[in-house]
């Protein structure tokens, strides 16, 4: 869930209940000029496990910048560079996989990189078209944003924040690496879900 559409569950004898908090909506108008809040924002990925489950990741290392237009939307940007080897999937040994050559190949291609090429809206909807480079490769994709809502934090900045998703196959950025199980099927999922949980912190204008 994104920053500003939090859930909380409580339990009672009867049964747990899921209670959802309203969204916040401190800026009538989002345009402006954006960085990332690293520190509310999620970048993170989940893929099939051994055909059973899956393990999800994200990132650590990562900054970003997003020009909003309300008004004439495709004028809108969105710039975003990760530290591959900020990658953490709660296991080590995993964790240093993919930072290899199976994978990230970090050693040669140290950053992942998203910019956007086209954007548009459809009330709190929108569509951010953009080049995504993994492991120096670049391919287009569209990630689907819904608005979260927006607020002035305790030390006076305006944040804005946004939820998104997109689904892509791993081997068009040539991380090919998998494994055939006894059973059947493979080890790694093709298929690797792009989830986005987004803290962006309003900019001043520019004074002239």
């Amino acid at each position: 869930m994104g920053l500003f559409n939090r859930s909380t569950k409580t339990t009672t004898p009867e049964a747990a209940t899921v209670v959802s908090e309203p969204s916040t909506s401190f800026v009538s108008d989002l345009a402006g000029d954006y960085v990332l809040d690293p520190s509310h924002t999620r970048l993170g990925f989940s893929a099939r496990h051994a055909m059973v489950t899956k393990v999800r990741g994200n990132f650590e290392d990562f900054e970003g910048t997003a020009h909003v237009d309300t008004t004439t939307p495709a004028n809108s940007k969105v710039d975003v560079t990760i530290q591959a080897a900020s990658v953490t999937t709660g296991n080590q040994q995993r964790d240093g996989h993919i930072k290899t050559p199976d994978f990230f190949d970090i050693e040669n291609h140290p950053t992942i990189s998203f910019t956007s090429t086209n954007v548009k809206r459809d009330g709190s909807e929108w569509a951010i078209t953009g080049d995504l480079t993994i492991n120096g490769v670049t391919k287009p994709v569209t990630i689907d944003f819904e608005e979260t809502g927006s607020a002035k934090d305790p030390y006076g900045n305006t944040c804005i924040g946004f939820e998104g998703a997109t689904t892509i196959d791993r081997t068009d950025w040539n991380l090919n690496f998998n494994a055939t199980l006894e059973t059947g099927g493979v080890l790694v999922g093709e298929k690797v879900k792009l989830e986005f949980d987004i803290s962006a912190i309003a900019q001043a204008p520019a004074v002239a």
